[in-house]
């Protein structure tokens, strides 16, 4: 049974079908799930809540039977037993089998959903918390319509949302990516229409030069630019300033989501507020 929660989101009960490592650090999990047939997202850039069971549980444990009540009860289930959650972007929807796709981020020491995502085999149960009307308030990626310029920036934990939103850009679109990764080996081949530029950022240690790789670009002439940032908040937040300080980009068309924050667990920044 699949319980609605506040629409335009509800509960999914998914199961594994494949996964298909990326490269070294970044691996794709299909799912499926007869619930699958009432998602439905427009948004390149579509967030979700993930939610993983522990090692040694054969589902997460997640009481959305009880509607608007279980974020409540969830929180009181004790730490070994409460359903991991994680928030990701959706990479893929598919429909003629329904079936999602999300890419994990690799790294050592594991986290919960890094270990659970290196070990995912067919058959593994999962619940989602995701949109059920296609138009929904976790879709960040919103150009105005006047755009005649399109810039992104992600670092691995928001290349699936950004390889999703070069993918769906209409052709002739003008666009530039800069993509942060860990390791040349988790540089994919991405396919768009638009008229696009993409850069891969490797990082050396633990020294982007993020910020010196887009200070030193030269962006092609617009009038009416449209910004997409998204990945560790102080790099957000830094190339925020970037584009709107120093570019003189408007701030109304810039976008900056920050989906994590360096040294920090998801449960800590939620704390933090």
């Amino acid at each position: 049974m699949t319980t609605a929660v506040a629409a335009p989101f509800r509960f999914f009960s998914l199961q594994v079908v494949r996964t298909e490592r990326l490269g070294p650090s970044l691996v794709r999990v299909t799912f499926a799930g007869d619930d699958l047939a009432y998602c439905f997202s427009d948004g390149c850039d579509q967030s979700l809540s993930l939610f993983l069971p522990h090692p040694g549980q054969s589902e997460p444990a997640v009481p959305y039977e009880l509607g608007d009540g279980w974020w409540q009860a969830w929180r009181e289930l004790p730490d070994g037993i409460r359903a991991v959650m994680r928030s990701y972007t959706l990479r893929a929807l598919r429909r003629d089998p329904d079936e999602i796709d999300i890419d994990f981020v690799l790294h050592e020491p594991a986290g919960p959903a890094s270990g659970w995502a290196s070990r995912a085999s067919a058959g593994d149960r999962v619940v989602l918390l995701g949109p059920a009307v296609a138009d929904n308030r976790a879709i960040r990626f919103r150009p105005p319509e006047d755009t005649d310029l399109v810039v992104v920036w992600a670092d691995e934990t928001a290349v699936p949302a950004a390889s999703a939103i070069l993918e769906a850009l209409p052709a002739g679109t003008r666009a530039r990516l800069w993509l942060e990764v860990a390791h040349a080996g988790d540089i994919q081949d991405l396919v768009t229409e638009a008229d696009a530029e993409v850069t891969w950022l490797v990082r050396e240690g633990d020294s982007p030069a993020t910020l010196d790789a887009l200070r030193e670009a030269r962006l092609p002439p617009a009038e009416r630019p449209y910004v997409w940032i998204a990945g560790e908040s102080g790099q957000v937040k830094a190339l925020r300033r970037h584009f709107v300080g120093e570019r003189g980009i408007d701030r109304r068309r810039v976008t900056f989501v920050g989906y994590w924050r360096q040294g920090l667990s998801e449960e800590q920044l939620r704390e933090a507020g």
